[in-house]
């Protein structure tokens, strides 16, 4: 496939991903070793385009952000709101900074999505027939405890194929958070989150960039933010009504199918 060709396919897979529980990540891995990408050194492309998909729920959460941000001298609440993400995305900052280095050599590799796939596609189905109570309707009502608590369980989407929404959605599950806002409070989280990856990332591969890779990046950022601002309402949609179980057995098929590839060759 033409190099900007497989930039754009791998954009749209970013931004169709990025937000359901399946693993934006993980579909990356597998797409760019399928179709022999050769994407910039230091896996800078990955990361880079994934802003494009944060983008896309900025603009599309745009009065709700910009409300916070100028209530913050004084209003209580959009205080509380932003406290609330800060807290949840610290243990991401802290655990992916001492991790990096070992995730990115060991962990990126199509077994590991795979298996981590079909684990957590089981998870997902596990936890919503648990789930029997709800207890908080809306994203930004949540006690900060709460939030800490989905914050670590943001941490095991540090392992390629778990996925950070998914991560985040079925830790809200767990913590009474009903689906829809579990999901809004997941695309409320990736904006630190990611935009604290990106900065990491181009930090610690600052000798691997060069202009020459700018008009590739830009066509998989611009492709990713385009894919994300049509699926994110679709999404919201089809939890609020058939909850995340397509998601989860999603997973679990594509995991098996890639695991059984793997056997066969």
């Amino acid at each position: 496939m033409d190099t900007y060709a497989a930039a754009t396919f791998l954009g749209i897979v970013e931004g169709l991903t990025e937000f359901l529980p399946v693993s934006s990540t993980g579909h990356l891995i597998l797409f760019v070793d399928f179709l022999g990408f050769k994407e910039p050194p230091g896996k800078t492309f990955e990361v880079m385009i994934q802003l494009g998909a944060i983008l896309a729920v900025v603009i599309l959460y745009f009065h709700k952000l910009w409300g916070t941000l100028i209530g913050l001298p004084s209003d209580p609440s959009a205080r509380k709101f932003a406290l609330s993400i800060l807290i949840a995305f610290l243990p991401a900052l802290v655990l992916g900074g001492l991790l990096h280095g070992f995730i990115k050599s060991q962990l990126f590799s199509p077994l590991v999505v795979a298996s981590a796939f079909i684990v957590g596609g089981i998870i997902i189905i596990v936890v919503e027939e648990m789930q029997r109570r709800i207890l908080y309707k809306e994203a930004d009502h949540i006690p900060l405890g709460t939030s800490l608590l989905i914050g670590i369980g943001q941490t095991f989407a540090l392992i390629p194929g778990m996925s950070r929404s998914g991560a985040t959605i079925i830790a809200g599950l767990l913590l009474g958070l009903e689906r829809r806002a579990a999901a809004e409070f997941s695309f409320f989280l990736a904006i630190p989150t990611m935009t604290g990856a990106f900065v990491y990332d181009l930090y610690k591969n600052r000798e691997f960039l060069s202009f020459d890779d700018a008009g590739l990046i830009s066509v998989g950022f611009v492709a990713a933010f385009l894919a994300a601002l049509v699926v994110v309402r679709p999404f919201l949609a089809v939890v609020s009504r058939v909850g995340f179980a397509p998601f989860a057995y999603y997973r679990i098929v594509v995991g098996t199918f890639i695991l059984a590839l793997a056997y066969l060759s």
